[in-house]
């Protein structure tokens, strides 16, 4: 909903589970690759989080206070969408693209005007 649109500028990505080699050696760097490999395409800062597959959210900004509050926003979202989900699973539909950008850019666009700045 907009809520996520305020924060993120399209779907929370989830990465690929590693490999049993890849959690056997460098586990933590090989968090780090498939973070990295998921976001090939994707603008990390429009789209400032992501779910680890069989680990866990992580979430960034451009500042550590942008960061904690990717991870709120992040943690809000994941409640709000098992709740959607719970209530009326066979009606969820993903937010319209016109309503997601507009929520998000007059956030985060070049001509912002909403929120704190």
């Amino acid at each position: 909903g907009t809520t996520h649109a305020d924060h993120f500028q399209g779907p929370i990505p989830v990465t690929r589970q590693l490999s049993e080699a890849e959690v056997r050696h460098d586990y933590e760097s090989n968090t780090g690759h498939v973070i990295r490999e998921r976001f090939k395409e994707l603008d990390p800062l429009e789209i400032p989080g992501v779910l680890v597959a069989g680990h866990a959210p992580f979430t960034w900004g451009r500042t550590v206070c942008q960061s904690v509050e990717n991870a709120q926003a992040l943690d809000a979202l994941a409640e709000m969408a098992l709740g959607t989900y719970a209530i009326s699973a066979d009606k969820v539909a993903p937010l319209e693209k016109y309503i997601l950008e507009k929520h998000y850019q007059r956030k985060h666009g070049k001509t912002a005007y909403y929120g704190q700045r």
